[in-house]
C-alpha cells in the first residue's frame, strides 16, 4: 500500500478545488497546466502536516530565552539523542518554530494493527497520542504494552469494535498500547484516557499536551500573523466575533499588555467555555467571552441600556474587530479526508456576509477590521473582499504588517494593487518534500522562508473604516 494516495478527498471536493483553481482569469494568467499543477498541489499538501510545529509564547509570563530552554529539555525527554532546533521567528517574535521530520517511510510494520478515526489520525500526524475514544478497530489478540501499528480510516467505513479492517486505511506510525482491546471496547461508552502511546510516528513532531501551561500556546504561523495584523494597542475595546477556541482572542489580549477589554463572542457554550479556560491558564484578565450569535450583535440604538457590557452592543463601540470567519476549512492541515458535502461546502458565504455587515456597523470610524479565513477558495476569500468594497463605501484595504504570506489570488476582480494588501498562505505553492534529521541542522535563513510557505491555508485581508 503506497503510504499517501495522490489525492485523498472526495470526487465532489475534488471537483470543488479543481474550480478553483481553474477560473478562466487564472488560467489567462499563468495557463492551463500551471493552474493544474497548483491544483494537484494543494491536494498533496493537504494531506502532510506543515514543516515546523509553531508555538507562541505568552512573553507576559516569562521570556522567550526561558521558552526556548524549557522546550529543548522537554524536545530531549521525547527524543532523546535528537538535536532538533528551536528557531524564533524574525518577523512575528513571539513564534517559535520547531522542525517536523517525516515522513518517514521505512518504519517497520507489526502484526498487531490499530485502526483510528480520520480526526484522530490528523492529530497524531502533528504529534499527538492516540486516545482511546479515537479508537475505533484493534486486533482480536491485542493486550497492553504490545508493539502495534496504527492506521487512520480516511473514509469513515470502518465499524466500531472491527477485529480487522481491510478498507482504505493510512500507515500513521507505531506505538505501544496502554489498555487492552477487551478493555477499549468493553462497553457502548467510550473509554477516557491515552490508548496508544506514539513511538514511531511518520511524522516525527514534539507533542506538547500539557506542557508549558500558562508559558505557551500552540498555533499555526498565519492564525499568530493575523493578531500582529490587526495590531491591537493597551487601552483599546476590541471585539472577535467567532472566538473558539481563543487562541487569537487570548494573543489580542497578550500584544495589549492584558490592558483595555477584549469581548470574546461565540454561539456554543461549550466552545465559550473553552475560551474561558485559556484566558485562566494564561492569566488573562482584560477577556469577557460571552455566548452569542455574532450575526446578531447590533443593537437598536432605541433600546434601553439595560444589559451591561454583554452583547449585543451599540454600532461604532469596538476600536478593532476581527472576523476570523466560519468557513469550509479548506485550508487545514492535514486533512485526509472530507465529512462535507458539496452543498455544505458553498454555504458559508452567506454567513461570512452576515458577520462582516454587523462587523462594519459596530466598528467606530477610524477603526481596523481584519477579516481572515482557514480556508483556499476565491469565494470565501477574494470575492468576499470585492464584494465588501463594493458593498461598503466606508472601508479600504490597508497594509498588512507583517506580511509574510504572499498575495491575493487572481479570479475576483481585483486590481494587482489591492492583491498586493492581501495575506494568502497556499501550501500549493511550496515543493512537498521530506525533511530528516540532517535537515534540522540547516541555518535559520534556510529554513524561515520555508515555514513562512509550508503552513495551513489561510487569508488575510486588513480594512480600515473611513471617519
Amino acid at each position: 500500500m503506497a503510504f499517501f494516495p495522490k489525492i485523498l478527498l472526495r470526487s465532489e471536493l475534488e471537483s470543488y478545488l479543481r474550480n478553483v483553481f481553474t477560473n478562466k482569469e487564472l488560467v489567462a494568467a499563468v495557463g492551463g497546466p500551471e493552474a493544474e499543477n497548483l491544483f494537484e498541489n494543494l491536494l498533496k499538501h493537504l494531506a502532510h502536516p506543515p514543516s515546523f510545529t509553531t508555538v507562541r509564547v505568552n512573553p507576559l509570563s516569562t521570556s522567550i530565552e526561558n521558552v526556548k530552554s524549557l522546550l529543548k529539555e522537554e524536545i530531549h525527554k521525547q527524543f532523546p539523542g535528537l538535536n532538533i532546533p528551536i528557531l524564533q521567528h524574525p518577523i512575528v517574535p513571539d513564534l517559535l518554530l520547531i522542525p517536523v521530520i517525516g515522513p518517514r517511510r521505512t518504519l517497520k510494520q507489526h502484526p498487531v494493527q490499530v485502526i483510528v478515526g480520520a480526526q484522530c489520525g490528523n492529530a497524531v500526524l502533528r504529534g499527538a497520542h492516540v486516545y482511546a475514544a479515537g479508537i475505533v478497530s484493534a486486533s482480536k489478540w491485542m493486550k497492553a504494552g504490545d508493539e502495534v501499528s496504527v492506521f487512520s480510516d480516511i473514509e469513515g467505513k470502518c465499524k466500531r469494535g472491527a477485529k480487522e479492517f481491510t478498507g482504505n486505511k493510512i500507515f500513521i506510525g507505531n506505538g505501544i498500547s496502554e489498555l487492552s482491546r477487551n478493555e477499549i471496547f468493553c462497553c457502548n461508552n467510550p473509554v477516557k484516557g491515552k490508548g496508544i502511546k506514539m513511538t514511531e510516528p511518520v511524522y516525527l513532531s514534539p507533542s506538547f499536551d500539557n506542557v508549558l501551561s500558562g508559558y505557551i500556546f500552540l498555533q499555526n504561523l498565519p492564525s499568530a500573523v493575523v493578531s500582529h495584523v490587526l495590531n491591537p494597542q493597551p487601552g483599546e475595546r476590541i471585539l472577535d466575533m467567532c472566538a473558539a477556541p481563543g487562541g487569537k482572542t487570548t494573543h489580542i489580549a497578550t500584544l495589549m499588555e492584558d490592558q483595555g477589554e477584549v469581548i470574546a463572542l461565540d454561539k456554543i457554550a461549550s466552545k465559550v467555555e473553552k475560551i474561558k479556560q485559556n484566558a485562566s491558564v494564561l492569566k488573562l484578565k482584560c477577556i469577557k467571552a460571552f455566548c452569542f450569535n455574532s450575526t446578531k450583535a447590533v443593537r437598536d440604538q432605541n433600546c434601553p441600556d439595560e444589559q451591561g457590557d454583554g452583547p449585543p452592543f451599540f454600532p461604532e463601540s469596538f476600536d478593532r474587530i476581527l472576523l476570523d470567519a466560519p468557513c469550509s476549512g479548506m485550508g487545514q492541515r492535514p486533512n485526509m479526508v472530507c465529512p462535507f458535502s458539496l452543498k455544505e461546502l458553498t454555504s458559508y458565504q452567506p454567513l461570512q456576509r452576515k458577520l462582516f455587515s454587523a462587523a462594519v456597523e459596530l466598528l467606530r470610524p477610524g477603526g481596523t477590521l481584519v477579516y481572515s479565513t482557514c480556508t483556499v477558495t476565491l469565494s470565501e476569500n477574494e470575492e468576499q473582499v470585492a464584494w465588501a468594497l463594493k458593498t461598503f463605501p466606508c472601508l479600504k484595504l490597508q497594509p498588512q504588517e507583517p506580511h509574510v504570506g504572499g498575495e491575493g489570488m487572481m479570479g475576483a476582480e481585483l486590481p494587482p494593487d489591492q492583491l498586493k494588501l492581501l495575506q494568502r498562505f497556499d501550501p500549493s505553492r511550496v515543493e512537498f518534500c521530506s525533511v530528516d534529521t540532517n535537515h534540522c541542522s540547516a541555518q535559520p535563513s534556510d529554513t524561515i522562508p520555508l515555514a513562512n510557505k509550508d503552513t495551513i491555508g489561510f487569508f488575510i485581508a486588513r480594512f480600515l473604516k473611513a471617519r
